[in-house]
């Protein structure tokens, strides 16, 4: 799942998602987009970014991701904007970033999602403490 207001960035981003191997099950701009998706489907991995098209709402996004146990990460302009806590993000990837450390981020995430527990994160990859 990605929840993404500038739609080129949606784009690249599902085009390196499914690049990987992943299917991409919704693509959303705001709150309410990314709820209904949620509500439809159980994704396996979300990326999320903080502020959308309706305001400072991927927070909530994460919120809710985290109460259906999906994992995710922010993938935001401003760090500053997450919670110390993360609301339970596995971590953040700062924009702008490289493709390459985005392909380097979603492999460190695909593995720590299956378990992969001695995978080490990449840089660009800020994870929750």
């Amino acid at each position: 799942m990605i929840v993404e207001d500038e739609a080129l960035l949606a784009l690249e981003l599902e085009f390196e998602v499914e690049a990987a191997g992943h299917v991409v099950v919704g693509t959303a701009a705001s709150r309410k987009a990314a709820f209904d998706i949620l509500e439809q489907s159980k994704p396996d991995f979300a990326f999320v970014d903080v502020h959308l098209s309706d305001g400072p709402t991927g927070i909530d996004i994460g919120r809710r991701l985290a109460e259906k146990d999906v994992p995710f990460v922010f993938v935001t302009g401003n760090i500053k904007r997450i919670p110390e806590d993360f609301v339970g993000a596995i971590g953040a990837i700062e924009k702008p970033y490289t493709m390459n450390g985005l392909q380097n981020a979603l492999t460190y995430i695909s593995a720590a999602v299956a378990g992969g527990d001695s995978v080490t994160p990449p840089p660009g990859l800020i994870l929750a403490s």
